[in-house]
């Protein structure tokens, strides 16, 4: 068994229960989220982009997103699942493609999303994927997205009959889970896990239930998106102007916190 085909058997495994899954954004913050404790790395697909200047929605490059995963799999000893979007492409040959690219640099999971694209498009980009992972001899955890809440595609009272009929195409197409953003009704959350009939993922999100009673919803995983990058980049923000505005070189330095050695930490 490969490494990679270990590292997708332990990132599988860990489906079985409840997993509390952070989202990084390159490797000094899937270092230091692993290093608190993460039991696997996501990636959050807006967080990459605006670390890297773009916006969110298929405007980072691909290459972009490739070389941020080869640089997170270089730093953690964890499993590694990255946001491909929609696949960064609607051609189904250059979905597959840019996936394989992913499982190459290290990647053992992918969320693919829907959006408002067509339901049958996003059935033939898990087919593809699934079978490019296949060649690849990588069990990858293909973790589909379905915007039926987070988008409001159908009317609110319609959204979990919606959902559980693109589930059921989805799992058909050779999707390992499916990740439903906005669903937070312990009602609605119970129904789709109950239905969905594969792991379900929910986001971190206001109202939502904690992590105790989404396990007894039957969630499976619950995602931080985009939380933690605002959290840190709040942070930024505040130590910034303070300091802008102060010059306080002792109030900066007690915002430190007790820092790892990051040279260590990366092997200087």
């Amino acid at each position: 068994m490969t490494s990679s085909q270990a590292s997708a058997a332990a990132f599988h495994a860990l489906h079985k229960d409840f997993l509390v899954l952070p989202n990084a954004w390159d490797a000094a913050s899937a270092r230091v989220t692993q290093d608190a404790g993460a039991k696997a790395i996501a990636t959050s697909s807006a967080a990459v982009a605006w670390a890297h200047g773009y916006a969110d929605g298929h405007h980072f490059p691909v290459e972009k997103l490739i070389a941020a995963v080869e640089e997170i799999a270089r730093a953690v000893s964890v499993p590694i699942t990255t946001d491909a979007e929609g696949g960064y492409d609607d051609d189904i040959g250059k979905v597959a493609e840019n996936v394989r690219a992913l499982i190459d640099a290290g990647a053992v999971g992918i969320n693919l999303e829907d959006g408002k694209q067509p339901h049958e498009l996003h059935l033939r980009k898990i087919e593809a994927v699934r079978n490019a992972a296949n060649k690849a001899g990588v069990d990858l955890f293909i973790n589909a997205r379905t915007d039926v809440f987070l988008k409001q595609l159908v009317p609110p009272e319609a959204a979990v009959a919606e959902t559980l009929r693109r589930a059921a195409a989805i799992k058909n197409a050779g999707a390992s889970g499916l990740f439903a953003p906005a669903i937070v009704t312990p009602a609605d959350i119970a129904a789709v896990a109950e239905g969905a009939g594969m792991p379900l993922n929910v986001m971190a999100r206001p109202g939502l239930p904690d992590a105790a009673e989404l396990k007894a919803l039957g969630v499976k995983r619950l995602s931080a998106a985009t939380a933690i990058f605002n959290a840190a980049m709040a942070g930024v923000r505040e130590a910034t102007e303070d300091f802008l505005a102060t010059g306080n070189s002792e109030t900066l330095w007690s915002r430190r916190g007790a820092p790892p050695d990051y040279n260590k930490l990366f092997g200087g």
